[in-house]
């Protein structure tokens, strides 16, 4: 689409000299790299051949501002020919940015991990970065990921990593992530390959435990949490509720959940596996934390065997519901004061807190007694929290062995071959459904277009409405004038009709679909309305409004 020659107003051309000024400054230092992209497949289809990681921080040619007195051409007429045209010419994409168990060690994913009471205030900041459009966050203990509306891929997913990169939403990190370290770790993935990327994870194939459930709830609070709020669009909002439709079909139609083991119950195998096998009944067991991890700990120990435990929490109301749940089990309750006296009398320790700050440091735990022999002689820590709950210094600490989310790999690698084939029973079903919400998408390209047609005609109608009422005199009653007013609405409308007809669509059909976008095209030929100020163009300017406040 053209760009209208009144998209130049005085308030873009001062934010877009501005754009361009601070532009030329980063760009002077920065060289040209290839563009490079991480295109994750779930673990167990994962092809060296795939993976494509880089610094994808360059900035674009047309970011490049020309110097005062070095060229004839202005900043702003750069701009419009180039990153001007370049929003109109393309519809807004879907991009994810990520921080996956994959890709990125805990160390770095527990910096820009975001809690849950704060995804709203990630939203509205996201969104008022000046190109994007929707946004949404999902972060857990195995992927921190920003999923975005950009009106620019390459310019969103600049401003994006900017933001990831400032922003830091725990108080115990005082320092941010350069962008060469986290362009080294993140995976980006566009439109399709995003909305597959989604469904495979709300449908357990990317997850370190395939088929695991717990991913599928977290995938619903992120709509839940959305709800109401700006910025968590109709195409984010979209994409995610289908997810959750995709989730709950894979595990319906398959029985990829047949077995499936969640991070709690990996975290108990790891442990038993480090634990000399004639201690299994023995070892003092220590759950800090009865959330709904630590929940799942409790049960995967009693299903091992033990009949014992002490569970360390805020508060005692969770601990006596999962005793009553769990009949047969001595569950002991202890405060979070009384923390490290109970440390001290257990040989495993399982700790799945929220905090965003580490419960145990090097000082903590170097004068503690040491382990009987007959357990292995060393205290462990599994730590399935992000942040993490163990602080890394507790590693150099004698008699102590630590363990994190990312040490679940060794549990997870077991069952390869039966992962595989379950996986494979689920990818024609994601790949169906993410055929059917791309169609959805593409049905959407037509609002613009019957926006601006009922626009057209209403102008014309106007105009002509008031040629009418003019020739009528000044004489006549306000019924006569309504009666004619009303007139013209049904001409329009009646002739509007047909046209409105053939441009809506639900995307259900590819056949309809193909013929909705052609009469779209046709309608935007016959009526000049590519000259019409484009939905992206409208966007834009409200973004500029918006910034100028």
């Amino acid at each position: 689409m053209a760009v209208s020659t009144s998209f130049a107003g005085a308030k873009l051309e001062a934010l877009l000299l501005k754009a361009s000024s601070s532009s030329a400054a980063t760009t002077s230092s920065t060289s040209r790299t290839s563009t490079a992209s991480y295109f994750p497949r779930p673990i167990w289809s994962r092809r060296s051949s795939s993976i494509q990681r880089g610094v994808r921080c360059e900035v674009a040619a047309s970011d490049v501002a020309v110097q005062g007195g070095s060229s004839n051409i202005s900043a702003l007429e750069q701009l419009k020919t180039s990153a001007a045209d370049r929003y109109t010419k393309e519809r807004s994409s879907i991009v994810v940015i990520g921080l996956s168990i994959h890709t990125t060690p805990v160390e770095m994913r527990e910096k820009l991990a975001i809690p849950e009471a704060e995804w709203p205030r990630a939203i509205g900041e996201l969104c008022g970065l000046n190109h994007i459009e929707e946004a949404a966050v999902l972060s857990t203990c195995n992927r921190m990921e920003i999923y975005v509306v950009a009106l620019s891929q390459h310019r969103g997913v600049k401003e994006v990593t900017e933001w990831m990169s400032k922003v830091l939403f725990l108080s115990l990190i005082q320092v941010g992530v350069p962008i060469s370290e986290l362009c080294e770790h993140r995976f980006l993935l566009y439109d399709k390959d995003a909305t597959q990327h989604l469904f495979e994870v709300s449908a357990g194939l990317d997850s370190l435990v395939l088929g695991e459930g717990q991913i599928l709830a977290q995938v619903k609070q992120v709509v839940k949490v959305g709800q109401g709020v700006v910025g968590f669009g109709r195409n984010i909002s979209g994409m995610f509720k289908h997810a959750i439709t995709v989730g709950k079909r894979v595990r319906t139609e398959t029985n990829i959940a047949a077995g499936a083991v969640s991070v709690s119950s990996a975290a108990v195998e790891l442990a038993l596996m480090k634990l000399p096998e004639s201690s299994h009944a023995t070892a003092r067991m220590l759950v800090i934390g009865a959330g709904k991890m630590g929940k799942l700990v409790i049960k995967h120990l009693v299903s091992k065997g033990c009949t014992k435990m002490v569970v360390v929490n805020r508060s005692e109301e969770r601990v006596a519901a999962i005793r009553e749940e769990l009949t047969g089990v001595e569950i002991i309750y202890k405060p979070l004061t009384e923390m490290l006296t109970c440390t001290a009398e257990a040989d495993v320790i399982f700790t799945s807190t929220a905090s965003e700050t580490p419960l145990f440091f090097k000082e903590d735990l170097k004068d503690l007694p040491a382990v009987d022999p007959e357990t292995g002689g060393l205290r462990l820590f599994v730590d399935i929290s992000v942040p993490r709950n163990v602080g890394s210094c507790v590693t150099d600490v004698d008699g102590v062995k630590v363990y994190n989310v990312d040490d679940l790999k060794e549990v997870v690698a077991a069952n390869k071959e039966d992962r595989i084939r379950k996986a494979m029973e689920a990818q024609s079903i994601i790949t169906e459904e993410s055929n059917q919400f791309e169609a959805w998408r593409d049905s959407l390209e037509t609002v613009p277009t019957i926006k601006k047609l009922r626009a057209y005609a209403e102008r014309i109608r106007v105009a002509e409405l008031d040629k009418c009422l003019s020739k009528m005199g000044d004489d006549i009653s306000k019924k006569t004038r309504r009666a004619v007013d009303d007139l013209s609405r049904g001409i329009v409308n009646k002739l509007l009709h047909g046209p409105m007809q053939h441009l809506r669509c639900d995307g259900s059909d590819s056949r309809t679909l193909s013929e909705t976008l052609e009469n779209m095209h046709a309608l935007n030929r016959m009526f000049s309305l590519e000259t019409e100020i484009s939905v992206l163009e409208q966007k834009i300017r409200a973004k500029v409004e918006q910034t100028q406040k």
